[in-house]
Order: structure tokens, then C-alpha cells, then sequence
């Protein structure tokens, strides 16, 4: 992939390749920017110009060996590291080389993909994925070895914010002093999910989400009328990987919708009718019978919806994105049950939910309860 494939960002691109002509390339740098705004494009672009001397501005390809290695994604001096768990294929001690067939079809087909779409990808998507003692432990063996071509070696570790504290001390020492010319790319969409110690060994490059003009530009590109593009571009918030899963009416968040409706519509019945309660917790099982990561995911999209709601409620319309597919639901209507005497209790329940079901709690419990205690909060008068 090179720069002039990626959408937008234009800024960044200058930066990149301005520092690289001129020599001046960090030997650890941590790119974060949320989902879908072209942080892995850009570092496998990126690594491209390294790699190759693709010098003198981001459209030229002057070894064109290297590249085509690269367009391949087989570039014997470009390493991977990516979460990955125990699986049917792979029984114990998982690696990303385990899975590196099916990380090259992924970075081909979805390069602006998010964790969920990577967890689909290889069969994981009831599990947490990490990147553990085992992969540090591959990492410092791959890095060992010289450059095969002579130049550059580059480590691009995606989703940093998943590794855990074994494997980030285990580095530690590398980031900070790694072999002569190796390069160390980390991605990630938290970084206060990462070691101080290890963020304060990267130059850091923050990533916006991306602006609706490029993204309409990319759904173009995919064989999305103008209009259609804009009003998409518009929805998905600066993140193309929804906007590809809207126009395809592919996106997990249209079956977050239909659940979050349902526990809307439950929860006002529940006033004056404790049979209801009986709804809500066939919305619980509901819930809790898929993965964690999707569990996580549906409460990060309530927390939006929830925002989403209180902007419109206080009247600022034009910073709300979000549309609700469901037929009969109005977020509009919604909206006036999301105040101040109850929006910051109504965060915080989602949070803890988030928390512990990180921590493996036992989901009908955590769901029961969320939708109980969210019914009550949803039922408190503004004042």
C-alpha cells in the first residue's frame, strides 16, 4: 500500500515522508487515532517508503522489486505483531505467525477493519485476544536476525493497547534500544492503555477521524453514488470502516440498534408493569449469549447513543450523527429522557458494565443488572 492510496490525512503524509527523506526516522513511533481512520494504512504504507527508498514525495515507487514484495505483503523485512487467542486451528501457545495467511487476506480486503472484524477473521470472536509473553518472546527473535535485504527492518505491532503487561516489559528494553536500523510502529486506539513506560519511548502521531469529503471520496471509489456517499459519510463520524459496513448494510451497529430498541421499549413498559421485567431479562440472555468483544462493542455504542441523545435534547442537532434504522424509533423522541439528573449515572452503569465484562464476569448477571438499574435511572425526571 502506498500514501497515495489512503484517504485523506494529507498532513500526515507530509510529515512522514518529509522526515524520511530527510533521514530523520525515529526508531519507535506510536501511531493513535480511532476506528477507521487509516492508522494501518498508513503505517503499511509508511513502512513501504521506508523500506523501499520510495523518496521524493508520497506517489513514487522507484524500487519497484521491493514494492510489488510489499503489494504482496511479503516482505521478508517487514515483521507483524497483532492480538491473537487460541483458536480451532491453533490449540495453545498463539502467535500472529499462526496467523499470518489469514492476516495478509485481511489487510487486503479490510485494511481499515476494526478488532472485531480482525477476531471474525480467524474464528475468535467469542474470546478477548492479546498480545501475550509468547509473542514478545517471537518479536525479540525476529528482531535478532539481520535485514535480509540490507536496509531497514520494521516491527509494526498492531493494536498495542492489547498487550498485555508481561509482554510490554518483555519489550521494554527493545523499544528503547532495538538493533541498528530496525524500526518499531506501534498502533493503537487507546494509549492510556499503554505502559507510560512504553509511551514514553515513541514519538507519538495522534490521528483525526477522518473528514466526510474523503470518505465520500472513498465510497465513491467502492461504486456508491455521490448523494448516497455524503449522507453515509455524514453517519459514519469520520470512520470508513462503518461507513464500507453502512453501504453494504453490513455494520454490527444495525443489530446494536435493534437491541438497544429493544431495551428502550422494555424499559417504558416496566413502569407500572412488573411483568415487564420478564422482557428484560430475555434482552439480557439475549446479550449475554454472544461474545465478549460484541458485548463490549453494544455497551460503547449505548455510551453513544446516549451522548448522541443529550446533544439533541439541549438543542445542539447539528453535532448529532447518528441515525437509529429501526422502523418506529425516533432518537428525537428519545432524546428527552436523557438529562442532567441522570446522564452521568446512566455512563457510569455502562462503564461498569464494560469493566466487568472485561473481566470475564458472568454475563447474564452483569446484563440483568445493567438493564434493571438503567430502567430505574431512564425513569428519573429532569429537573
Amino acid at each position: 500500500m502506498q500514501f497515495q492510496d489512503i484517504l485523506g490525512l494529507s498532513h500526515i503524509k507530509t510529515h512522514l515522508t518529509t522526515s524520511a527523506d530527510s533521514g530523520r526516522i525515529p526508531h519507535a513511533q506510536l501511531f493513535v487515532g480511532p476506528e477507521g481512520s487509516g492508522t494501518l494504512p498508513m503505517a503499511l504504507a509508511y513502512a513501504q517508503y521506508v523500506i523501499c527508498g520510495n523518496t521524493g514525495g508520497e506517489n513514487q515507487g522507484t524500487n519497484q522489486g521491493c514494492n510489488l514484495k510489499f503489494d504482496s505483503l511479503s516482505h521478508p523485512d517487514m515483521h507483524f505483531a497483532f492480538p491473537v487467542s487460541n483458536s480451532d486451528k491453533v490449540k495453545s501457545h498463539a502467535v500472529s505467525n499462526h496467523y499470518m495467511q489469514e492476516w495478509r487476506q485481511f489487510l487486503k480486503e479490510q485494511p481499515y477493519g476494526n478488532l472485531f472484524d480482525w477476531y471474525r477473521a480467524i474464528g475468535i470472536e467469542k474470546k478477548q485476544g492479546q498480545i501475550g509473553v509468547d509473542e514478545a518472546l517471537d518479536v525479540v527473535k525476529k528482531l535478532s536476525l539481520k535485514s535480509y535485504e540490507g536496509g531497514y527492518k520494521l516491527m509494526l505491532i498492531w493494536m498495542a493497547d492489547k498487550m498485555n503487561n508481561a509482554a510490554a516489559n518483555k519489550l521494554l528494553k527493545l523499544i528503547e534500544e532495538p538493533p541498528n536500523n530496525t524500526i518499531f510502529l506501534l498502533i493503537a486506539e487507546d494509549e492510556e492503555q499503554l505502559l507510560q513506560t512504553i509511551r514514553s519511548r515513541c514519538q507519538v502521531v495522534h490521528f483525526p477521524p477522518l473528514a466526510e469529503e474523503a470518505i465520500a471520496d472513498g465510497l465513491v471509489a467502492e461504486g456508491a453514488t455521490r448523494p448516497e456517499a455524503m449522507r453515509i459519510a455524514q453517519e459514519a463520524n469520520g470512520n470508513f470502516n462503518k461507513a464500507i459496513d453502512l453501504m453494504n448494510r453490513d455494520s454490527e451497529d444495525l443489530v446494536f440498534e435493534k437491541w438497544f430498541v429493544q431495551w428502550v421499549r422494555s424499559a417504558f413498559k416496566a413502569k407500572g408493569n412488573k411483568t415487564a421485567i420478564h422482557d428484560l431479562i430475555l434482552w439480557s440472555e439475549e446479550v449475554a449469549g454472544t461474545g465478549r468483544e460484541t458485548q463490549k462493542k453494544f455497551l460503547h455504542f449505548c455510551i453513544a447513543v446516549i451522548r448522541q441523545a443529550l446533544l439533541i435534547n439541549y438543542n445542539t442537532k447539528e453535532l448529532a450523527y447518528m441515525q437509529i434504522h429501526v422502523d418506529g424509533f425516533q432518537l428525537e423522541k428519545f432524546a428527552p429522557f436523557v438529562h442532567e439528573n441522570n446522564v452521568l449515572a446512566i455512563t457510569k452503569e455502562l462503564e461498569d458494565a464494560i469493566y466487568h465484562v472485561e473481566r470475564n464476569g458472568n454475563a447474564k448477571i452483569i446484563f440483568t443488572d445493567l438493564s434493571i438499574r438503567l430502567t430505574r435511572l431512564l425513569h428519573k425526571k429532569a429537573a
